[in-house]
């Protein structure tokens, strides 16, 4: 039997198992709960206070999902078996199948409506098709094996951020961990997509940011990992790119934003205004009034927009 090299480090993470919230009286908060009360405190509470919630599916969000996971099964088995073995992957037929089953699900979520057209569902199929064959191309260089171990996939955090707070538990799932022995160093992944890409606008977004920075920070306060050998990187897979561009177009863009103490900080005292306004140190939702901020950025994809809820939006 062939010895097991995997380094003890990672051995010890994948062995950690964090605990169970109990809904009973313990309260659950995400990244993305957090990003929406910034954006608008009103459809926070509409949504996870009152619970009136508006379904509203998105070919963006199936598309999403279905590249994800499709990019992550690639990835573990290159890491987990042989690169050889990944590219044997009929990568293509795992998209669509995922692709054509989550958007099917948002359908019967959704009444039986769908929310798309087949033109748009196939154009949406050729661009992850694009995504997949540029990974596969470009394997050794995003995904080298020498030196490079996976930790995880969907690595879960539960972390108690704000300790005042002792029954309101922060958790999310981090997309891809790697480790470099050589370095004794970690690179967490946050995969995103984009239609074209990230501009300015949205690497200087630092509510964007603040995912990645609380991720890394609460992987090593989980793991007992050294914040300074924790590397962040936002992965984004691009669906189409700039075919008259003077320059090489690739389907990936890779950012790292600064991650030191004061940025870091700034990501905390985001999430702790937010856990600071809508709960008590119980736990449990204040009685507070939590009103909407209009603007056309947090009003152009908001399901409640000019509806019963909420008829203080602004023209998207």
């Amino acid at each position: 039997m062939a010895k097991d090299k995997t380094p003890s480090i990672i051995k010890k993470i994948r062995a950690y198992k964090p605990n169970d919230i109990n809904y009973s009286f313990q309260k659950s908060i995400s990244y993305s709960q957090m990003s929406m009360y910034l954006s608008c405190p009103k459809k926070w509470a509409l949504q996870y206070k009152e619970h009136k919630r508006i379904y509203s599916p998105s070919i963006n969000m199936s598309f999403g999902t279905a590249i994800h996971e499709t990019v992550q099964h690639y990835i573990h088995t290159i890491y987990e078996k042989t690169g050889v073995e990944a590219d044997n992957i009929d990568l293509e037929k795992y998209f669509e199948t995922r692709f054509r089953e989550i958007y099917l699900e948002e359908v019967k979520k959704n009444k039986n409506t769908h929310f798309s057209t087949s033109a748009e569902m196939h154009e949406f199929y050729e661009d992850g098709i694009n995504i997949l064959e540029f990974i596969k191309k470009k394997r050794n260089e995003y995904f080298t094996k020498r030196g490079w171990w996976l930790v995880g996939i969907e690595m879960p955090l539960v972390i108690n951020s704000n300790k005042r707070f002792k029954n309101v538990l922060f958790s999310g799932y981090i997309d891809l961990v790697l480790y470099n022995e050589n370095t004794n160093s970690f690179v967490i992944y946050d995969i995103k997509t984009s239609r074209q890409g990230w501009k300015n606008k949205e690497k200087k977004d630092e509510i964007k940011q603040f995912q990645i920075l609380l991720y890394k920070s609460y992987f090593s306060e989980q793991f007992g990992v050294d914040k300074d050998k924790i590397d962040i990187k936002f992965f984004i897979l691009k669906r189409k790119i700039w075919e008259n561009s003077e320059f090489v177009q690739r389907r990936i863009q890779e950012f790292s934003p600064p991650s030191g103490k004061i940025k870091i900080k700034k990501a905390h005292t985001a999430l702790d205004k937010f856990i600071e306004e809508v709960f008590t140190e119980d736990g449990e939702f204040k009685n507070t009034e939590h009103k909407a901020t209009p603007s056309k950025d947090a009003c152009k994809y908001c399901a409640y927009f000019k509806t019963e809820f909420c008829l203080d939006g602004v023209s998207k």
